[in-house]
């Protein structure tokens, strides 16, 4: 495993395991309890994704220590708008059934909330329930928004990132204001985009070469980048699979060939423009 260090010098898991899809109950458990056991260490849940009791029954069913994982859950918009952010997350750790979170992280910039949400975010860093506080799907803008009034630098901004989306100003914008960049969909947002990636020429050439699959081509240009990534599956395979990505490295002109191929084309929503 490689690692990055978060700007409070927090180390997180540069491979981590989404859990968004995953129906709450055995099937949500199961398959997180299979990612722990296969050697994943971060695990990204969300209030919206309606399976936060699963995964916080599988961390402690487990046998790995709790503080070995990395987890990650993130306030929804509904709350946000409501403006009952510490109730939303007292209720997040109820239903992880633990006492912190390594990263609670605002999922989507609400207009006209965001700013709001950013300060309740840093008392419940300050309270120690949090080890680290974050954003998601924010463009450089909403971090300039919430910049005029911030006491602590969001650790992490989780965003679309993947071959055909490839976000180099925004991660270099990030960088540059000391938050880790973290992909979320790194294969494709899609089943249509993420077939469209994997066959592509560039992409389906070093998998040859290397003996390895386009998923994990891809997934390895991720940590060449050193950016946090959190591919997401119900397939114990392929979950296992994309974990086996620790035993070569691209080069710096794979990783360009990669770079190359940024179309811009998003799988999800953009963050200026969502309706949920």
């Amino acid at each position: 495993m490689k690692y990055a260090i978060l700007n409070n010098g927090i180390i997180m898991p540069l491979l981590g395991f989404g859990v968004y899809g995953l129906a709450e109950g055995p099937q949500c458990t199961d398959t997180v309890r299979y990612a722990i056991e296969a050697g994943y260490r971060s695990i990204d849940t969300a209030s919206g994704y309606d399976n936060e009791a699963s995964v916080g029954q599988a961390i402690r069913e487990s046998g790995v220590p709790r503080d070995d994982i990395f987890l990650t859950t993130k306030l929804g918009n509904g709350d946000q708008r409501s403006g009952n952010v510490q109730e939303a997350f007292d209720i997040s750790l109820s239903r992880l059934g633990l006492d912190y979170v390594d990263l609670y992280i605002i999922h989507w910039p609400c207009a006209g909330y965001y700013e709001k949400a950013w300060l309740a975010l840093e008392r419940i860093y300050k309270s120690g329930k949090a080890r680290a506080v974050g954003v998601s799907n924010f463009h450089p803008h909403h971090i300039e928004d919430i910049k005029k009034a911030w006491t602590i630098t969001p650790a992490l901004n989780q965003v679309e990132m993947h071959p055909f989306l490839t976000q180099k100003p925004l991660i270099t914008f990030c960088r540059e204001n000391n938050i880790a960049p973290q992909a979320w969909s790194p294969l494709g947002g899609n089943r249509p985009l993420q077939e469209r990636i994997f066959a592509n020429e560039a992409i389906k050439r070093l998998a040859e070469k290397y003996g390895k699959s386009p998923a994990q081509i891809v997934l390895r240009w991720n940590i060449e980048l050193g950016v946090i990534t959190i591919p997401k599956s119900a397939n114990p395979s392929r979950i296992k699979e994309n974990f086996d990505i620790f035993d070569f490295e691209l080069t710096a002109e794979e990783v360009a060939d990669i770079d190359a191929l940024n179309r811009d084309e998003r799988g999800g929503p953009d963050p200026d423009n969502f309706n949920f």
